[in-house]
């Protein structure tokens, strides 16, 4: 292997050349994960049925599942600043393949959360992909290859939701999770095999912040198993104040601590920036109310006999999470394109006012079959494609050079943390809408206008993202600072 330090613009060749099986290698290891969420949807019903369980705590499961991709994107993309990022790569895909497995064979609804967990600590590979294209790539080369990866992030062209569904209805659930496995397997072993090592960008001795990390899983843990849980135990029961106030504290901590820390996992320096603080609330705003509708709301409101759309699995896979990911494939990759040239952030901000419209047109009209079908299609363009690429490309061309993992990594880390909250907040709404007989069609809309609540917070939090500097480089990237090409013989 040889280093050399050249200097790319967005306008030179992208690199791809010669890529095909590296990209290959990151879009199987990023796939693994993500299935574990776009399959596991249309699934949900049988998971409550076949492990004896509720609801609440199937919803649980799911918020669970996202937080710990937030805990996990924050702590191995900055140790991949130290210990380089096909290490974590690989971790990941260990992690992601005990997790299933756990899944697998289940027998409680304990063990199907403990593997749960596992599995949303894999999430990193996502941002760890992100950081290795980045440093191997040109400005021009990165957003095409970043597009290429966001793809997968809504799943497998939509294969993946009507086959949770077939699977649902067939075998069950456990289905699910063997392929998970074996696509797991296949990624780990692309990734060993053609991802080039590129260099730690910071000190491989330097310490560790092991307590800032547990106060952040801790103060997380707390806040959004409180809001998830808290219409079964009680909004005012010790429990479920225990945990609010709890995880609070255990957040509050870490901001003092990260101030003392000699590596802070959480650089205060870059969070305080309008380029970073804006950016980060307006990925978990957007993840929060998309995530929470179309991972838990929608397809529990389209199975439901009673007061929903009483949809088999399959069907409800097709109509409503088919469409989302098969134009989100398409979309997600011409962004990519067009990021470097029009600017990473005059995508978000499109695409956050586009999402915040259309949700407002599936909330009014959830009872109406078409109406919702032709919302959801539409979110493949402006969530799949404009907001996922967007908000990926936007962190990772504007972190500071010096710490690359650290902007990419709180970004990432917001994604699990919008996407558990989105979950927590829809089942809180769920559960409080229930009654003897099951959810009620309050608790359904109720979660819509929760959903619909973080959208909103997200178009102000866009437009709050400071412009790029027209002095010098551009939010796609600073294309004339010389960038670290790694070169393979």
């Amino acid at each position: 292997m040889s280093i050399s330090l050249g200097r790319t613009r967005s306008g030179a060749e992208s690199d791809l050349a010669g890529r095909g099986p590296m990209l290959l290698a990151m879009v199987l290891a990023v796939l693994g994960y993500q299935i574990n969420a776009t399959m596991l949807s249309p699934a949900l019903p049988d998971v409550i049925e076949r492990l004896g369980t509720t609801t609440a705590a199937a919803g649980l499961s799911q918020t669970l599942f996202f937080l710990m991709a937030a805990i996990g994107q924050v702590t191995l993309a900055r140790l991949s600043d130290q210990r380089g990022r096909k290490p974590m790569m690989i971790v990941c895909a260990i992690v992601l393949i005990i997790g299933n497995l756990a899944c697998v064979f289940a027998p409680s609804i304990e063990v199907f959360i403990a593997g749960r967990i596992l599995q949303g600590i894999s999430a990193a590979m996502f941002t760890l992909a992100f950081l290795t294209l980045n440093q191997l790539l040109t400005p021009a080369g990165f957003g095409k290859a970043a597009g290429i990866i966001t793809a997968v992030n809504g799943g497998l062209a939509g294969v993946d939701a009507i086959a949770g569904g077939q699977i649902a209805d067939t075998i069950g659930f456990r289905g699910i999770f063997v392929c998970s496995t074996l696509i797991a397997v296949a990624g780990l072993l692309g990734v060993r095999r053609y991802v080039p090592d590129v260099p730690p960008t910071i000190d491989a001795d330097a310490r560790f912040d092991s307590r800032g990390i547990a106060a952040l899983a801790l103060g997380l843990t707390g806040v959004l198993v409180g809001l998830a849980q808290g219409g079964a135990w009680g909004w005012t029961s010790p429990l479920t104040l225990g945990f609010l106030l709890g995880g609070v504290a255990s957040l509050v901590f870490f901001v003092v601590s990260q101030r003392s820390a000699p590596n802070p996992v959480i650089d205060l320096d870059v969070l305080a920036s309008r380029r970073a603080w804006p950016l980060l609330l307006t990925t978990v705003c957007t993840l929060g109310g998309a995530f929470g509708a179309i991972a838990l709301t929608i397809p529990l409101f389209s199975q439901d006999a009673r007061v929903g759309l009483g949809l088999s699995a399959v069907t409800a896979a097709v109509l409503f999470l088919t469409p989302i990911q098969l134009i989100g494939v398409i979309s997600a990759p011409l962004t990519g394109r067009l990021g470097p040239s029009i600017g990473w952030r005059r995508i978000v901000v499109a695409g956050a006012v586009a999402n915040f419209v259309i949700f407002v047109f599936a909330t009014l009209f959830l009872h109406n079959e078409w109406i919702l079908v032709a919302a959801l299609a539409a979110l493949g363009i402006t969530y799949g494609g404009f907001m996922l690429t967007g908000l990926n490309g936007l962190a990772v061309t504007t972190a500071p050079k010096d710490k690359p993992g650290s902007l990419s990594g709180l970004n990432g880390a917001c994604f699990g943390i919008g996407a558990s909250l989105g979950i927590a907040l829809a089942s809180a709404m769920i559960a409080a809408g229930s009654d003897a007989n099951g959810v009620t069609e309050a608790g359904y809309q109720h979660a819509m206008y929760a959903a619909l609540t973080l959208l909103g917070i997200g178009v102000v939090t866009a437009l709050l993202i400071q412009r790029p500097d027209p002095a010098g480089a551009d939010d796609a990237g600073d294309a004339d600072e010389p960038r670290l090409v790694v070169a393979h013989h």
